[in-house]
């Protein structure tokens, strides 16, 4: 089954909210529209029941409440961070796109605009959400296979005492001079605790090139901080 992107278009303007409607049904697309703030963050907040939407499209300027305060509520939440806000705006000035930005709007539109290339606005949105996603993944299960190597090598660790202690005893008995075959179990004793060891010193390499790994990678958190640096003129 295609999983259909969902849409969240917010305007005042009735026509543009129909156009974008028509045009993106018509790409298979799921639509839904607000006129005003209130609504759209209505149907925002609805999406913990209904589904978020993938993509939410705001005019700066609305009734109730602003686009920028939807952007500022959409980015503060840990449950629709993720989602790409494109702004629309009729105003071109760079202290203000230079804001949306600063705020987490992943686009900043002016109008009047071209329907192309702000439908490729829309999918490179998407598609730095999908790799976005890809990437919490990615981390979710490096820190899963991290905490099972660390199980495992507190198991070998047991492993290993128990192997020693055993060996301990057989050592006590050779001395003891009994019945016992000590002599056929040490050598079997010994071969376990050479296969421990090579086992260990396999752990210990893959723990080294996890930390290389590790110094390398850039993760979600890095990502998401907004970037600063000092410009000096």
């Amino acid at each position: 089954m295609i999983n259909r992107k969902k849409i969240l278009i917010a305007d005042h303007d009735a026509i543009n909210l129909d156009f974008f409607d028509l045009m993106l049904s018509k790409l298979g697309f799921i639509v839904e529209k607000a006129q005003d703030g209130h609504e759209a963050l209505g149907k925002i907040t609805n999406g913990y029941e209904q589904g978020y939407p993938d993509l939410i499209i705001i005019n700066t300027v609305l009734p109730k409440v602003s686009g920028w305060e939807i952007l500022k509520a959409v980015k503060a939440d840990s449950k629709t961070a993720i989602i790409p806000v494109l702004l629309l705006s009729e105003i071109d000035d760079v202290k203000e796109i230079v804001e949306a930005f600063e705020l987490g709007a992943d686009d900043y539109i002016l109008k009047p605009f071209n329907f192309s290339v702000v439908l490729a606005r829309i999918r490179a949105a998407l598609r730095n959400t999908v790799l976005f996603s890809q990437l919490s993944t990615r981390e979710k299960r490096l820190a899963l296979a991290e905490r099972l190597n660390v199980n495992l090598k507190h198991t070998f660790i047991n492993f290993q005492k128990a192997i020693d202690e055993l060996m301990s005893e057989l050592t006590y008995l050779q001395a003891k001079e009994t019945d016992v075959d000590s002599g056929f179990l040490m050598e079997k004793a010994l071969r376990v605790q050479s296969i421990f060891s090579k086992a260990e010193k396999i752990i210990e390499h893959t723990e080294t090139e996890w930390e290389n790994l590790k110094e390398q990678e850039i993760g979600l958190t890095i990502l998401e901080k907004p970037i600063r640096g000092t410009v000096n003129c």
